[in-house]
Parts: C-alpha cells; structure tokens; sequence
C-alpha cells in the first residue's frame, strides 16, 4: 500500500489590479474581498492548502499606477499568498522599485531566471521548499524573456533566453537537492501557454517536475493540459475565478496519485467577503478618486479597443493626438499600451491612467518608405499576430495599409492618398518602450533609420494625451481601414 498524503493547490494569475466585484445578473462577480474570503475558507477546510500566484501581480488599476505598487503589495500582504512568481509588469515601475517591492512583501517571490551577468548573482531566490504535513514542497520561478525589454539594462543584467535555457535551470536547481527528499515540485511561470507545454516536454522525468502553474498568456482551460507526464494549468485573468486542485501525493514514488482540477467562481455563492480588505481598498480608492475625478472631455459615444491586433477607435483616437502634438507625420502606438476595451463617452482624469498607465517618453525617428514597409512587414509576420502577446501598432491618420497574410504582401501602402515612394522619408513617433526595443519589435536596426538615433520629443505621453483630449471639443474616432488584414 503506497503512502499518500493530500494536498490543495489554490492559484491565480495576471491579477493585474483587479480588486473590485462586478455584477452578473445580480450575481456578484469576483475581486479580491471574495477571493480572499475563498482561500481563508479552504484553508480551514482543508489544512493542507497552499495559495500561490504566478505574477503579475502589478499593474491595471488606478491604485497600482497612483502608488506604484505599494499599495498592491499591501493588498497582496492582507490576501496572503504562501508564494509568488514574478511576472513581467512587476518591472513596470524599474528594477529598483521592484526590489523595494520585494522587500514590501510579506510573502516570498521566487525567481531562477533574473540576474546580474558580471559577478553572476541571482536577484531573487530561485526557488523555495515549503515544508507541510511531512512533505517538502519545491517551488520554483520562471519569468518570460519579455522581462528584458522592460528593463533593458543589457549590460548589467541577463535573463535565460529560452524554455531550452529555463529547461536547463530547472534540472540544475531539482539536482541540488538530491540529498532532501523532495515529495512534489511545482514550476510557477510566467511564459505562456504554449511555452508552458514546450518546457513541460523539455524537462527530465527524472527532476520530478510535477505541475507548472503558468501565466502571461490568461488563458482559460476546462482542464489540464498534460505533457511529459506533467500537469498544466492557468486560472485566466483578474479575480473572477481562482484555480484549485485536490491532489492525493505518493510520498513514496514523490509523484502525483489522483488529482480533480477545477476552476472556482469568485461568487457570492462560493465566497464570502474579506471586510478588512475591502476597507483597505476603499481607503486607497478614496486617495485615487479625490485626486483623478476630474473629467478631460466628452466623447460623442463609448470608444472602444476589443483588439490588439485590429485597428481600433481609441488606437486612431491616441494616434492621432499624439502625431498632432508632435508635429510628426505618423505615430505608431503600441495597441499594447492601450490596457481597457472601451472608454466614455464621459473621460476622467483617472480613465485615461487606468486606460494608458505607462507614462514613457515619446521619441522622433527617420525612415524611408522602403524601411516603413518592412518594418510593418516584421509586425505582421504570422507568428506575431498569431501570438499571444505580439507587439501591434496602431496607425495615425495618413497611412492605409492592406496586408495579405497568404503571400506574406502589402496590396495597399499608402500615405496621404498617394503611394509610399520608398525613398521619401517620414518623421515617426514612437512610445520609449518601443523606441529602445526597436530592432527586435520592427526586425530592422534603428542603427540604418535615417537619422541612425533618434531625438525625444516629449518626456510624458500623458502630459501629451491629457492637454490633447481637454483641448478638443468631444474628440470622436472610428475605424476607416487604416491597416486591413486579409
């Protein structure tokens, strides 16, 4: 008769500042008050409970974006995790911060894949063994590569590459502890899906990887995914459902007996409400709404943004204003920048930091219409737009594109109702993330633009958004086929 032992995983991903309920046909709807009260419930039903999240855990909200993360780290403080990842927002507001963050934290972040190159020092604990109820539970922490563009201190500072790499970090960490008897390893990543499955197939029986919570890419499953004999799961987006597994433990062969997966409603009819919480949220809400309730305009109707790989009424809307205010003669937007799928039609102070949190500097380059085209042409490759977290522009007023994704072709490059000549030069604005990763989001050396560098143009997209919008009487945009992909 083997030795079995029990035990109950709760997980969440891309939380992401969402701290409010909603209503669904009266049935109220997630936030962190109810998920709080369902993991205190599970944990008294069932001692042997551990709560874990896979990053990004920042970002999305007002209050995230006011406090720059303190006060979710204290709201993550009262929810109580037992243990996180880190994701690739937790660098939103620069290394440093991120390290005053983790000493905020009143739980621990693990990290095997962040480091300084020259002396080789991790920044974070790679991994952690949590010991419960006689068993020794290893947790280790992957972080997708997109981390690096967020910082981009390249110089100083390194992150494994690839799953082959993560892969290989994993095996290093599970073979030091031969001499500790590990009875169950769990992967908390931040890469996606798909990559998930990759690693999953990558790693050594023989290391004991037994699940990988993942996130990055929000995705909702109805079951776990199963590759190399290790379970797979994500628990989507926000609070509005939380994973839980129920898994009987062989303690002698140190792997999976039994399991049931599911996915739990954060509902009023599953949980109850956290008070102290909710006065928690409420006193930082109140700090954001005296501050931020201040309307900028009105718009003629409710803007939308369903998409990031479509045009899109508020990417015209922002484009458009941030190519006036420069003076440029066409912006590219990063759609990624835009973070709610609709706006107004009354626009507050507070709406436009929820809906573009990242203030970036706004910078000038130089290109020639060959160089526009093949630019455009490396954003549309197939293997971004089919991808989870591809970067997408969206085009200020002047350029029209139609890309046929068949042949790989643009049967229409147009700008201001003429074609592209491939020798005129265009002057292109472009968010500060985008202009220092731009070799690799454009696939072109901005070494080759026109202008080979580049000048600032703006040190604040919000100081450029807000003077726009309430200086414009009722800003309006809608989609006219600036970019058509067929």
């Amino acid at each position: 008769m083997p030795n079995l032992n029990t035990l109950t995983l709760l997980h969440s991903n891309d939380l992401h500042g969402d701290f409010f309920s909603g209503e669904d046909n009266e049935r109220v709807l997630g936030g962190i008050s109810m998920l709080s009260g369902y993991v205190t419930q599970v944990k008294e039903q069932e001692p042997n409970t551990l709560y874990c999240i896979a990053g990004d855990m920042l970002q999305g909200s007002l209050i995230d974006s006011e406090f720059k993360g303190i006060s979710t780290i204290e709201i993550m403080n009262m929810l109580g995790p037992d243990i996180a990842s880190l994701g690739n927002h937790e660098v939103d507001y620069g290394l440093a911060h991120l390290l005053f963050l983790e000493r905020c934290a009143k739980f621990p972040i693990v990290n095997a894949n962040l480091f300084i190159k020259n002396p080789y020092t991790r920044l974070f604990n790679s991994h952690r063994i949590v010991e419960m109820d006689g068993m020794n539970i290893l947790f280790i922490g992957i972080i997708t590569q997109e981390i690096m563009s967020s910082i981009k201190l390249d110089s100083l500072l390194g992150s494994l590459i690839d799953v082959e790499d993560a892969a290989r970090e994993v095996g290093s960490i599970c073979n030091a502890y031969n001499n500790v008897d590990i009875d169950f390893t769990i992967l908390l990543t931040h890469i996606g899906f798909e990559e998930d499955k990759r690693l999953a197939a990558l790693l050594d029986p023989d290391w004991g990887v037994d699940v990988i919570i993942g996130g990055h890419s929000h995705t909702i499953l109805e079951q776990p995914a199963l590759v190399n004999n290790i379970l797979i799961v994500q628990a989507g987006v926000g609070t509005a459902q939380v994973g839980r597994f129920d898994i009987v433990i062989d303690t002698d062969l140190n792997a999976v007996y039994s399991y049931t997966w599911q996915l739990v409603p954060v509902d009023n009819c599953h949980c109850p409400r956290d008070l102290q919480l909710e006065e928690t949220i409420a006193r930082f809400q109140q700090h954001v709404d005296e501050k931020y309730n201040c309307v900028l305009c009105r718009f003629p109707s409710q803007l939308t943004h369903p998409s990031r790989y479509q045009e899109t009424e508020l990417g015209n809307l922002f484009s458009d204003a941030v190519c006036e205010s420069l003076g440029a003669d066409l912006m590219l937007f990063g759609s990624g920048a835009i973070r709610k799928e609709q706006a107004g039609p009354v626009f507050t102070r507070g709406d436009l930091l929820e809906l573009t949190p990242f203030d970036d500097r706004l910078f000038l380059v130089k290109a020639t219409g060959a160089q526009l085209r093949r630019m455009l042409a490396h954003v549309l490759r197939d293997e971004n737009i089919d991808g989870a977290h591809g970067e997408f522009y969206q085009f200020s007023e002047g350029l029209h594109v139609t890309y046929h994704r068949a042949s790989h072709a643009f049967t229409r490059f147009e700008f201001e109702d003429q074609p592209l000549a491939d020798d005129r030069v265009l002057s292109i604005g472009l968010q500060e993330y985008h202009y220092k990763n731009f070799d690799e989001f454009f696939g072109l050396p901005r070494a080759e633009l026109v202008d080979g560098k580049g000048i600032v143009a703006a040190t604040s997209l919000l100081d450029v958004l807000e003077e726009y919008l309430s200086s414009h009487h009722q800003p309006d945009a809608e989609v006219e086929g600036r970019l058509v992909v067929e």
